[in-house]
């Protein structure tokens, strides 16, 4: 006769269960739940569950990515400070821009020395503004320093203002010397003939945010220039986050013209991008 088969494996689980109702006898049932669980029913006792199931171990929620800083709403200029600590200036600095130019004090002061050259350009929609970059070799002289040009961009409308006056666009021109300190260059722009080569640039807009286009044609930075050079001064900060402060702002005087349908074609990409007025705080306004 063969012999009796042998009794089936039993399974972890299946093992604990018979041994935890050998031990609990009478005192009470064993039951099996959802899958990983043993539920042990005890007289008198309200129902208890084990988990012998292996649970990874659940892993730590990712910080949450604070809004990137915008024009309005929610990561508006009232929010900058606090959407990451390296902002921190744009709500505790005591020196940031842009300010409405008054009550500049008259002065003898050295004009703006511009080094510009024809060259080819890129430019790019970043999403908050239209920005240009340059060849090297072009810069400004001032206060015995020499800066380089490394970008210039819009704001619709101007982020400065002239006693209480706010103009239709700004171009600013942002240069650092050689030990990193920043000079920008605010040209004002206000409404009336055609800006050549600013239709120069429109006529090379990309079709896409963050699409940077090279373009081979030649601009002249010169042809953006006032005829009168004199100029506001005075110490203030990026109007963008960080708002990095101990920024020197070159304000020219004399506001050039753009025509109503290249404001227009600004207006239609950006509406307003321009950083709310800040305080003066006594800031020393210079003025040639």
């Amino acid at each position: 006769r063969s012999a009796a088969p042998a009794r089936q494996a039993e399974v972890p689980i299946d093992r604990l269960q018979r041994r935890l109702g050998e031990v609990l006898g009478a005192r009470g049932a064993v039951q099996t739940g959802q899958a990983g669980e043993l539920r042990v029913l005890a007289r008198g006792d309200r129902m208890q569950t084990v988990s012998h199931a292996h649970k990874p171990v659940a892993a730590a929620p990712e910080a949450v990515a604070p809004a990137p800083w915008s024009y309005g709403g929610m990561s508006g200029p009232q929010a900058w400070g606090r959407l990451k600590p390296e902002y921190s200036a744009c709500a505790a600095g005591k020196r940031q821009s842009p300010i409405d130019i008054r009550d500049g004090i008259a002065l003898d002061l050295d004009p703006v020395q511009f080094d510009y050259k024809p060259g080819a350009f890129a430019i790019i929609d970043t999403g908050r503004t239209i920005q240009v970059k340059v060849a090297p070799g072009n810069a400004i002289e001032v206060g015995g320093r020499r800066y380089a040009l490394q970008q210039f961009h819009f704001h619709r409308p101007s982020e400065a203002r002239v006693n209480g006056r706010q103009f239709e666009m700004d171009v600013q021109l942002v240069h650092t010397d050689a030990e990193g300190r920043l000079a920008v260059v605010a040209l004002l722009l206000q409404r009336g003939a055609a800006q050549p080569l600013l239709q120069t640039l429109w006529n090379h807009l990309p079709l896409e945010k963050q699409e940077e286009v090279a373009v081979p044609t030649a601009i002249d930075l010169n042809q953006l220039l006032p005829t009168d050079r004199r100029y506001y001064t005075y110490m203030g900060s990026m109007t963008t986050p960080p708002c990095s402060e101990g920024v020197l702002w070159l304000v020219m005087q004399q506001p050039l013209t753009v025509s109503a349908r290249q404001i227009d074609i600004c207006s239609r990409l950006y509406p307003m991008n321009a950083r709310p007025m800040q305080r003066a705080a006594g800031r020393l306004i210079k003025q040639s």
